[in-house]
């Protein structure tokens, strides 16, 4: 350790010698810079073993500017919690540093800290930028750099820059023109010529070589104000950065200039106020023409969404879509610049270059979900060309005109009007369509929709039915992007069908409950319905601005009210019978490992909509999940469905079974957004669930998950009292910080006519903590059985339907009314 010091000394003495000679500049600096880090490896090294951990120089230091005075600035990381033996790791590095007569700067951090950025640390943000791996494992600072250097931290911190500069700035009443000024802090100074630097490298590097002042001058200041700093840390010997009247003279004499000394001195200053000048001049260009970091290799500038590197660009055509993402996130347009860029070069690229991979296709999905700006951003992409590009099928309609004397537009831009009217109605901006909007809301995959709405006319390219056409095309570009069997069904479904609603509301005698009957059946299920009727909509306005008047839109609206009345109210009644056409299709094409009487077994007397709510992946899914059933036993499946989780239960139907899985999922916090309980004639009772978990317990527990399905096992059979647990909930900090909306009174309405079977119970109310196993329990209460219950949320509200029964018949009105009457007291309770 001697020899260490020594050496650190000798490097004193050397930077000493340098800075009396006026020579104290970069690279002076760095020699000493290099001779710490030598003296902090070799201190690394000796120190006590402990777990894997990194010394990271930052700031100053960590640019190799590191003067005399200076402050040691390092960051201790280790990966893992930090124990004795990091402690005692930590003191054998630190205490000799002291010992070296250094003033250190030390954070001492587990790696886990850097999940999440400290923006209300400005300045540790800021030296992280320096940040450069001394001893140790490199590798930690690789990982803590993902989390610094991306898009929004970077536009974090230079928010926070910005900042520090006017805050600085204001402490020297704006001017560079100080008489005493200080070298490191005051402006055109040293912080200036770092500011200017930083904000380049964040947002476009190119900008240090633009404006008044070139890479060059810049240079040329902070060689000149790091001689003064050096030379400032050895007159008064510590880290006084302040060129003060009476050191002027002795400071212009190291600095060779000639001369008596007050010609010394007005040299000097007349230097120093020209580098400052540069500096400040420099420094105020980049952060008046600075973009703002917005993606990767992405920023926001003052005409728009620019490349930062066009040749990074060039090489990577899947990162394009991601231009207009940006576009689209930060309501801007993208530079006319970029998209001219992009319409010289679209050309030379086939669409699988576009979306490589499944994260790119999975980001066009993104991209296509219905929100203001999507179609002026799409709209840039067709008349860059980019569109056709990425979509063969849509060029094809690119200025076609079908001349029928009733569409106003052609068919490419009748399209993306489609897309608009979508837009308009997600962003509720359409006054009166506030109920289309709301099933907008309620749609679990929007942007399907408008992959619909993209390809629902392009088979228009000839002049044949262009219905089988445009299903021939879309057909092919999803099997290009992989999307999922389900999602490819769900857009075939709406393109092959897209003329069907329009032609029922506006042609056909709706009041006819055969005419409602046959487009229920075709639909299916409530999602299609939807889709298809706001399908309807954008498709008919766009034609022209007259096509679709007040009158036609409140048939429409009727047609999809008396459907959906028709598929939920009549839900339960029709049951998959053994010659089912849909249960022998799942027969025909069963797995291996799955028998034909065990999927006839499980399957027949469910509602017949579980052939449409599921596919046949899932429907076998359930069918194993459902085997070797005890009446004890659980089986439970819980798996992430895209943002949301899926949860499955089969059993054997309880008492309170329902109530008590609402009531699990509600005691961890989960809030279902919609759901299935079924039930089927031998008593095995299927319940799927989907939920988000707002609290990110799944995330955050590594043994979450099969904490949740123990505890669900155990309120299920009895074990646990899941009531309890919810009024624990219902007590703590964490749920009453979420009170404070005005509570609406629940709405409940009793249908005995809809269904032949059951009594339905509708039920609005607001969505709160264990609802669903308030309500259930209530019902189960009444000795009544629930055979289906319909989940559905809709922004703060819950939407039930419950099919119920008491010893196998509908319920009595009184008994309607002794159950409503609990329901209230329950929910006011």
């Amino acid at each position: 350790m001697a020899t260490s010091l020594s050496a650190i000394e000798r490097a004193r003495q050397d930077l000493a010698a340098s800075a009396a000679r006026g020579e104290g500049g970069c690279a002076a600096l760095r020699r000493f810079s290099d001779a710490v880090d030598e003296f902090l490896r070799q201190l690394f090294d000796a120190a006590p073993a402990a777990g894997v951990s990194l010394v990271v120089a930052l700031g100053g230091y960590g640019r190799r500017q590191l003067c005399l005075h200076s402050d040691v600035d390092v960051l201790l990381v280790f990966d893992g919690r930090i124990g004795e033996q990091e402690e005692k790791r930590v003191r054998a590095i630190l205490h000799p540093l002291w010992d070296a007569r250094f003033s250190v700067g030390h954070q001492i951090r587990q790696l886990s800290d850097f999940a999440e950025l400290e923006i209300d640390n400005p300045e540790f943000l800021l030296a992280l930028l320096d940040a450069r791996a001394v001893a140790g494992d490199a590798t930690l600072l690789d990982r803590i750099a993902l989390g610094v250097h991306s898009p929004a931290a970077h536009a974090r911190i230079l928010d926070a820059l910005q900042r520090l500069i006017d805050e600085r700035h204001a402490t020297f009443n704006g001017t560079f023109y100080q008489l005493e000024p200080d070298v490191k802090d005051a402006p055109g100074a040293l912080r200036d010529v770092w500011a200017a630097r930083t904000i380049a490298s964040l947002t476009d590097p190119a900008l240090i070589d633009r404006g008044a002042a070139d890479r060059a001058r810049l240079d040329d200041a902070e060689e000149f104000l790091l001689r003064l700093r050096s030379i400032l840390h050895v007159e008064h010997k510590r880290n006084n950065n302040v060129l003060n009247h009476e050191i002027q003279e002795r400071v212009a004499g190291l600095m060779g200039y000639g001369g008596a000394p007050r010609q010394q001195v007005e040299r000097l200053m007349g230097d120093y106020f020209r580098h400052a000048r540069a500096v400040s001049r420099s420094l105020h260009g980049i952060r008046e023409s600075a973009p703002v970091p917005v993606g990767d290799n992405l920023v926001r500038s003052r005409d728009g969404i620019r490349f930062v590197d066009m040749d990074h660009a060039r090489a990577h055509p899947e990162s394009w879509l991601a231009l207009f993402q940006a576009a689209l996130d930060s309501n801007a347009a993208v530079t006319d610049g970029t998209l001219a860029w992009i319409q010289q070069r679209a050309d030379r690229h086939g669409p699988e270059e576009f979306f490589p991979t499944g994260a790119d296709r999975r980001a066009l999905l993104a991209f296509l979900k219905p929100r203001p700006g999507l179609y002026a951003r799409l709209s840039e992409m067709h008349d860059c060309g980019l569109l056709g590009r990425m979509f063969p099928e849509f060029h094809a309609i690119f200025c076609r005109v079908v001349r029928d004397f009733y569409h106003k537009y052609t068919v490419d831009e009748h399209t993306l009007l489609t897309i608009r009217n979508l837009e308009r109605l997600a962003a509720r901006a359409v006054k009166g369509r506030e109920r289309f909007s709301a099933l907008v809301d309620d749609l679990s995959h929007p942007e399907l929709l408008v992959l619909s709405l993209l390809f629902h006319d392009v088979g228009k390219w000839r002049d044949e039915d262009h219905v089988e056409e445009s299903v021939r095309m879309a057909l092919e570009m999803m099997h290009r992007l992989q999307l999922p069997d389900e999602s490819v069904a769900l857009v075939e479904f709406l393109i092959r069908h897209h003329t069907r609603m329009s032609l029922v509301a506006f042609r056909r005698d709706t009041e006819d409950p055969e005419i409602v009957r046959q487009l229920a059946d075709l639909v299916g299920i409530e999602e299609r319905l939807k889709m298809l009727c706001l399908l309807t909509l954008v498709d008919v306005e766009a034609v022209n601005p007259e096509t679709l008047t007040p009158w036609r839109e409140e048939l429409l609206w009727r047609l999809y009210v008396d459907t959906y009345n028709h598929l939920t109210l009549g839900y339960a009644d029709d049951r998959i019978e053994h010659e089912e056409s849909g249960l022998r299709a799942l027969v025909a094409g069963r797995p291996a490992d799955v028998a034909d009487a065990e999927i006839t077994r499980f399957a027949e007397g469910l509602p017949r909509r579980y052939l449409q709510l599921f596919s046949a992946d899932e429907i076998y899914r359930h069918v194993r999940l459902s085997r070797d059933m005890q009446s004890a036993d659980v089986h439970v499946d819980l798996k992430p469905k895209g943002p949301l989780w899926e949860l499955t239960v089969a059993t054997l139907d309880k008492p309170f079974l329902f109530s008590n899985i609402c009531g699990a999922l509600s005691s961890f916090g989960m809030d279902i957004t919609r759901g299935h309980a079924l039930t089927n004639p031998n008593g095995l009772v299927l319940d799927v669930f989907q939920f988000t978990d707002q609290e990110r317990f799944f995330e955050l527990n590594a043994s979450g998950r099969d904490q949740f399905v123990e505890s669900l096992s155990a309120a299920i059979s009895g074990r646990t009292d899941v009531t309890e647990r919810l009024r624990l909930r219902e007590q703590s900090v964490l749920y009453r910080r979420r009170a404070g909306v005005t509570p609406t009174p629940a709405v409940i309405h009793a249908d005995n006519q809809s269904s032949r079977r059951y009594t339905i119970l509708d039920l609005v109310a607001d969505n709160a903590l264990g609802l669903l196993h308030r309500v259930s329990r209530a019902i189960s209460r009444h000795l009544c059985d629930v055979d289906l219950v319909l989940i559905t949320t809709e922004g703060q509200k819950a939407i039930d339907v419950f099919h119920i029964t008491r010893a196998g018949a509908k319920l009595s009105d009184d008994a309607i009314a002794d159950l409503t009457a609990d329901i209230h007291r329950t929910l006011e309770g």
